[in-house]
């Protein structure tokens, strides 16, 4: 393991998620599921995430259209928060959002409209982006 990478990668996992999400997944991490979630933090987090060639926008959006390409949509749910936190504009996700629809399928684009709707709705209710 890469200390420096690990600490990096679990930097950029709370600016973009949240310490909320990252304190909850590392709570919940045990003997068994533990060393995934240094992996976790070192590979996506600061190995990509942390390489300044893509901005974090860029990222978000990356993103965005890969993980609803493969209809994780919890994890869609997740990085959309994310995104906002990374300080993409409604008129952004919403162009984001179309072109998943037109590449991924009318499917895929419904759900991640409905996502946005209900992410957009708590945090204007205060739940935040991190949450």
């Amino acid at each position: 393991m890469d200390e420096d990478l690990q600490q990096a990668g679990e930097r950029v996992r709370r600016d973009v998620l949240g310490d909320a999400y990252v304190d909850r997944a590392m709570a919940a991490a045990d003997d068994f599921s533990r060393p995934f979630q240094q992996m976790v933090n070192e590979y996506c987090w600061g190995q990509c995430w942390a390489d300044d060639a893509l901005d974090r926008r860029q990222r978000s959006l990356l993103n965005l259209g890969m993980i609803a390409a493969l209809g994780r949509m919890h994890e869609f749910e997740l990085h959309l928060r994310g995104a906002i936190r990374n300080g993409l504009t409604d008129a952004e996700l919403q162009a984001a959002l179309i072109q998943i629809a037109v590449y991924c399928g009318i499917p895929a684009g419904v759900e991640c409209f409905r996502i946005a709707r209900k992410v957009r709705q708590e945090i204007a209710e205060g739940e935040g982006a991190g949450s």
